[in-house]
């Protein structure tokens, strides 16, 4: 269910043997995306129950539940950015219907985040994954 891109981290976390490893990956990966508009970073873009500032902005073409979904996102942690940068990858490109089928859970314990991060963090992507699939609920709807 999960994209190509997400696909591709998955390859590269089986080849990263050591977790501290695939951490810097992660945070390499958040890096590596652009900055989020600052005129973005608004209260109905900040997702709640994140320990840091996250925000993510909606990018959905077409209508219905055949719309294609993608966002764009910042932090002003770097590990979350690069949570972030897993996020986008699991899920841009999809169909906003074929995001509410996405199990985020099973596709990131794929990577072994469930294991290595804290509950706070693990709170915050859980926080993040209940953003997108209300967006992509909404976007559905339409």
């Amino acid at each position: 269910m999960a994209s190509p891109a997400f696909e591709d981290i998955a390859e590269t976390f089986e080849f990263l043997d050591e977790w501290e490893d695939r951490y810097r990956h992660v945070i390499d990966m958040g890096k590596a995306m652009a900055p989020l508009d600052a005129a973005l970073k608004v209260p109905a873009t900040k997702v709640d129950g994140c320990a840091s500032q996250v925000w993510l902005y909606p990018r959905i073409e077409g209508q219905g539940p055949a719309a294609r979904f993608d966002f764009e996102g910042e932090s002003d942690a770097m590990i979350v950015r690069g949570l972030i940068a897993v996020l986008h990858a699991l899920y841009s490109g999809l169909s906003v219907e074929a995001v509410l089928k996405v199990d985020a859970e099973a596709e990131l314990a794929r990577l072994g985040l469930d294991e290595h991060l804290s509950s706070q963090r693990s709170n915050g992507v859980r926080a993040m994954v209940a953003r997108i699939r209300k967006l992509a609920a909404e976007a559905a709807a339409a």
